[in-house]
């Protein structure tokens, strides 16, 4: 099939991609010249595993390309996706003027029948404003809409995408959907559903099932929270909870608040929709009140051990994206803890394996950002995890010791064992467990 995917972000990039190693003939547009050139020239723009084999593939045998020009990439199009960004306006609401624009611009250019995808996530109703943009110009004979949201996780997007555990695709129209079956067969032989909707549900989905996997977030936050007041162990807790099958075991895992591109993105607009409805979505509310709260427990756990004024301190931060296996750092909460410590007076000296060009364009020469994730202990007067990369989950502890002022170790992500931290002779301070303390070491009082 003819595929023209616009916008080549995490999810354009990827559902181009992925499409074309399927066997289709796909073209990216973007209006970012640098960005189509390097593309062009085999460049890879973000960091995703797995997709620059695919990439270097498709492109060189011709199924994948690139180019500015909208009408060009459209012209033998059977199906347009629309994967542009949606961010938040000043109210919360999703932006749609990416969307509608090139809606507008693609009612300009359309001369025969084509299948208009929505696939970023956007809010209840928008395949309607696309299609009432489109029917200002195009008779409704000439094209369809349909909403097919994304589910890709960042760091597993390109697995997510070829083995995907359901397929939504919203639509009314017999023919569209048709076009999109043929379209996901390849991807579906395993017996995996397409679930066909219409275009108001599917969209509602999307925004349903990422707010719920965030609201699982917040509420082991806060359990979390009480653990450590009750003298609970949160982790035990977790697995007794995960092991009912009516909850199961993921997003389970406490620490320092959910980040990225869609959580807080898709919380906010679904309940930004309900205020819209004059509904109050209380529970979302919550979500994000907590989420907000949980990103400052650290920097609360380093203020209660060093004192409010922080000058004079070095920390050691591993972990700057806001998940393992990506290089992105929408609403890390690295960002938030490292601002809030910065604010107190101390240091910092970071270290992420894929995501430090992003985080010196946000913070410049106001942190140090190291060689290896060794390098940035060396002098800091503790260690503080904040993402859960796999390179930082068997240290040598040696090494460690050796770097840091004291053998401290404050863990937003639980990564090491109580029992293992208290033989190694650290103070492990983690979430939702009990604090180790060092067997002799002053305390300086908030």
């Amino acid at each position: 099939m003819n595929i023209t995917v616009v916008g080549t972000g995490y999810v354009g990039l990827v559902t181009g991609t992925c499409f074309a190693e399927t066997g289709n003939q796909v073209i990216c547009v973007d209006i970012d010249k640098k960005k189509v050139e390097r593309m062009k020239n085999g460049e890879v723009p973000i960091f995703e595993p797995g997709l620059e084999i695919l990439f270097e593939r498709n492109t060189k045998q011709g199924r994948l390309n690139f180019t500015t020009n909208l009408a060009e990439a459209i012209k033998d199009a059977e199906i347009i996706f629309l994967a542009l960004p949606t961010p938040p306006g000043e109210d919360g609401s999703a932006d749609l003027s990416y969307i509608l624009g090139v809606a507008k611009d693609l009612s300009a250019i359309i001369t025969d029948y084509k299948v208009i995808v929505d696939k970023s996530t956007v809010p209840v109703g928008t395949a309607e404003k696309v299609h009432n943009i489109l029917a200002e110009r195009l008779d409704t004979d000439l094209f369809d809409v349909v909403s097919n949201p994304e589910f890709l996780r960042e760091g597993v997007a390109v697995d997510d995408f070829l083995k995907p555990d359901r397929v939504v695709i919203g639509t009314n129209s017999e023919r569209a959907r048709k076009t999109m079956e043929r379209l996901y067969n390849p991807f579906v032989r395993q017996g995996n559903p397409v679930i066909f909707m219409d275009e108001r549900s599917a969209e509602m989905t999307k925004y349903a099932a990422n707010s719920y996997l965030a609201a699982r977030i917040s509420f082991m936050n806060e359990i979390a929270n009480l653990c450590e007041k009750v003298g609970a162990n949160v982790d035990h807790v977790r697995k007794g909870m995960g092991s009912d099958t009516r909850i199961g075991k993921r997003f389970l895992f406490p620490g320092v608040g959910y980040g990225g591109s869609c959580f807080p993105k898709d919380v906010q607009a679904l309940a930004k929709t309900a205020n819209q409805y004059d509904y109050e979505f209380k529970i979302l509310n919550s979500v994000m009140q907590v989420n907000r709260i949980q990103k400052s427990v650290m920097v609360q756990k380093l203020k209660a051990e060093y004192g409010e004024d922080l000058t004079g301190k070095t920390f050691a931060i591993w972990g700057l994206a806001f998940k393992p296996n990506t290089d992105d750092i929408r609403e890390a909460p690295a960002l938030y803890i490292i601002q809030e410590l910065l604010d107190a007076g101390a240091k910092i000296k970071a270290f992420d394996p894929e995501a430090m060009e992003n985080v010196e364009k946000e913070f410049g020469d106001k942190i140090q950002l190291c060689d290896d994730q060794y390098a940035a202990l060396i002098g800091a007067d503790a260690l503080v995890i904040l993402t859960e990369w796999s390179v930082f989950r068997t240290p040598s502890f040696e090494v460690v010791q050796k770097c840091l002022k004291e053998s401290v170790i404050f863990d937003g992500r639980n990564l090491y064992s109580l029992d293992q931290m208290r033989e190694m002779g650290f103070a492990y301070h983690s979430i939702g467990r009990n604090t180790i303390e060092l067997p002799v070491r002053s305390k300086v009082k908030a």
